[in-house]
Parts: C-alpha cells; structure tokens; sequence
C-alpha cells in the first residue's frame, strides 16, 4: 500500500518521464515547439544520353528470346482455341450446316474434324511459331544494323534520364 504525500514534500520523478530542460524522448512531441517542419524536397537529378550505337549481337538475343516466347504463346493460343471450338460444339454446328447446305442425307457427312485435327492444328502453329522465330530474328538484327548505319550519320538517339 503506497503512503501518501507529506504536505509540502517532494514529489519523485515519475520513471521516465523528461525533466526540465532535458531533451524530449524520440517519438514524443515537444510542448513548446510549433509544428514539425515538412523534409526539403529532393533535388531532381538528370542525366542526358546519347544512344550512338546499338550491338548487334545483342539485339539478336534479345529478339530470338522474345520471338521464342510469342512462339510458345502461339502454340498454347491454337491449342486452348481448337479446345474451347471442340467443347463449345463449333465444329458439330459445321457438319450441320455443311451437311444442310449440300443436302446430303446420305451416311457420308462432312467432318470438319478430319480436316481440323488437333494435331494438325497444333503442328500448324509451330510451324507459323518458328517462321516468325527466325523473321523476327532476322528483322530487329538488320533493324539494329540500319540504326548503327543512320546514328553514324545523324549522330543517335537523345534520351533524358531523370530521378524522381
């Protein structure tokens, strides 16, 4: 049980409360300061460059890597199509037509699947995936070939870098 006061007696200092004329604890506002000021901004840095010269060989990397991805993109697009056509009923509803167009009631419908195959399909869009591999290979390597020749002549690309 704690004792009270004696009139006229101290107080002890509450445990970590400031004294006066000691400094704030970090995190506990001043009582007699005005409002915190607000940080100076930060000055904006720039750096001006000149793009003379592009590498070739990079480029061609770059390009081969990027065409190689829309390859495969391709390939899972045709893919995922043919499927949704197949369990959308695409293909049923073109034998019907067809078969309603000739007016063929005979046994020897029209099947566009035989025509249409998955594997056909898919074959296809690997094909079309490694033409567009190696033209646009081909195409960003002279692109960068054409750059370098007209950047010797005019002097490059300015490009203006800043920090936000």
């Amino acid at each position: 049980m704690a004792r009270p006061a004696a009139a006229g007696a101290k107080a002890a200092p509450v445990k970590g409360a400031p004294t006066k004329g000691a400094p704030a604890r970090p995190g506990q506002r001043p009582a007699q300061q005005g409002l915190v000021r607000p940080a100076p901004k930060a000055k904006v840095r720039k750096a001006r460059l000149l793009v003379s010269k592009v590498d070739v060989w990079s480029v061609l990397k770059l390009a081969f890597l990027l065409s190689v991805a829309l390859g495969i993109i391709t390939v899972v697009a045709a893919v995922l199509l043919w499927l949704v056509f197949d369990v959308a009923g695409v293909f049923n509803q073109i034998n019907s037509l067809v078969a309603t167009v000739l007016g063929s009631t005979t046994g020897t419908a029209f099947d566009v699947k035989s025509y249409l195959s998955m594997g056909q399909v898919t074959s296809f869009a690997v094909i079309i995936a490694v033409v567009n591999v190696v033209l646009l290979s081909a195409l960003s390597m002279i692109s960068a070939f054409i750059y370098n020749l007209a950047s010797g002549l005019v002097g490059g690309v300015s490009v203006t870098l800043t920090d936000d």
